[in-house]
């Protein structure tokens, strides 16, 4: 399966067309099926049930009618908050969360429910007959012993679903407020960011770096954008069949245009494999979270800076953002970095990425949210501590001094805009750290 593929349907499972429209299918199929069971007879237990007392043709049509209004009608309602909520985190966390909200399984499922719902009441309402007018078949007139065709078993199945929704509208009520909850945004992220971690790196407590490549002749990038998605399987089959080895010079995430280097070769021609090359990358107009950790590490510190900036000033959200960036990074700085691509044949996979070494995480994290913890006092302690604890499970002392030397470079930039009391409490909790960390040290 090539890139392209997997991405699209990673790309179905973050819109909100993908599920309605799925919903609406599966609507129809069940429509069509109850009322075939209706019109064949095979529903009439249906009316020897005791406690279900048979409808008539008008009262079924009206049910159906006021069925079909209100779950349009809901469903425009739960699209219309989904839409505002979306608005309202982009703008006060990050253009970027827009596309977690999108993949929000809780609002899909939601706005599916309801439009599903509509469109089984729309069907079934169509084949209800009024006791004046001449059933379609002889079929319909035997479905039931009252006048005109009421379809019982889809008018069951219709009540069914009503109580569904109403169960799914309450959930939907609980789940908007909660889903913009700035803590609850951050577990979203972080979670998702030591998903992306773990199976990026699945190797743990070994502590090589990324590999070494070998170099080659240059094969060009033909477009413009992202990289969205790397098919590493297909990219390995090709290096294999032609003998050659590929060093990629872009990881996903990166932007390209025309004739920038996207990878050398080694072993062959650029030129005879670059069509299948082609077929193996993704390029796109934006960033997404498909194989891209470092998309999930930017989100946290968008979220940290804004908190941090004046016009916001929020401490603590950052704090919340550095707590995550730090259990992030101790789990990065606890697994082996070479990329599992050739699963068992890693020693020998012809495919070597672009180096993702531990200092590479530490400044994209760290390093791009430490001028702004800077200015907050209770942030930069805070921040101190992340670094300390993230060091502790990490086995390895110079991924620990590349921790370390981050909170030495915070401690310098503090010093430049702390002042008074501000100033000499950080500079107590400074000498702390250090302390800590040659602690550490010793007992390894």
């Amino acid at each position: 399966m090539t890139a392209e593929i997997k991405f699209l349907w990673a790309r179905l499972n973050a819109n909100y067309w993908f599920y309605p429209a799925l919903f609406s299918l599966i609507a129809a199929l069940l429509a069509f099926t109850m009322i075939w069971l209706d019109r064949s007879g095979s529903a009439e237990w249906v009316n020897d049930v005791d406690w279900l007392v048979p409808a008539r043709p008008k009262g079924a049509a009206d049910m159906l009618t006021v069925m079909a209004g209100s779950m349009i009608g809901v469903a425009s309602t739960v699209f219309s908050i989904t839409i505002a909520a979306v608005a309202y985190a982009s703008g006060n966390y990050g253009p970027r969360l827009l596309t977690n909200f999108m993949e929000d399984r809780g609002n899909q499922f939601s706005l599916a429910t309801f439009i599903g719902s509509f469109v089984y009441a729309l069907i079934v309402l169509r084949s209800v007959r009024a006791e004046d007018e001449t059933p379609a078949s002889g079929a319909d007139a035997a479905a039931t012993a009252l006048p005109g065709f009421t379809p019982q078993l889809s008018l069951l199945v219709a009540y069914l679903l009503m109580a569904v929704c109403v169960a799914v509208l309450v959930f939907f009520l609980n789940h908007i407020p909660s889903s913009i909850r700035i803590n609850k945004v951050l577990e979203g992220i972080g979670e998702r960011l030591l998903g992306a971690i773990r199976k990026t790196y699945p190797i743990e407590d070994r502590f090589s770096e990324a590999l070494d490549q070998p170099g080659g002749e240059p094969l060009k990038a033909w477009g413009t954008g992202y990289v969205q998605m790397i098919d590493f399987e297909d990219l390995a089959k090709i290096a294999r069949d032609c003998g050659c080895i590929f060093s990629l010079k872009v990881r996903t995430g990166d932007f390209l245009h025309r004739d920038l280097t996207l990878m050398e070769v080694e072993g062959c021609a650029p030129d005879t494999i670059e069509d299948r090359v082609r077929k193996c990358f993704t390029l796109g107009p934006s960033r997404t979270p498909e194989q891209d950790p470092q998309f999930l590490i930017d989100e946290l510190v968008e979220i940290g800076l804004r908190a941090l900036s004046p016009g916001i000033n929020d401490p603590f959200t950052a704090i919340t953002a550095l707590h995550w960036l730090g259990a992030a990074t101790s789990e990065i700085g606890r697994r082996d970095l070479r990329k599992d691509i050739c699963g068992e044949d890693a020693d020998d996979c012809p495919v070597i990425p672009l180096p993702d070494d531990f200092q590479h995480y530490v400044d994209r994290g760290f390093g791009s949210i430490r001028s702004a913890v800077a200015t907050s006092p209770i942030a930069a302690e805070v921040m101190l501590d992340t670094l300390a604890n993230a060091a502790t499970p990490i086995g390895d002392n110079l991924r620990q001094g590349i921790l370390r030397r981050e909170g030495e470079l915070l401690v310098a930039q503090a010093r430049t805009v702390l002042v008074g009391p501000d100033l000499t409490r950080f500079e107590d909790h400074a000498r702390k750290f250090g302390r800590d960390f040659w602690d550490d040290a010793s007992a390894q």
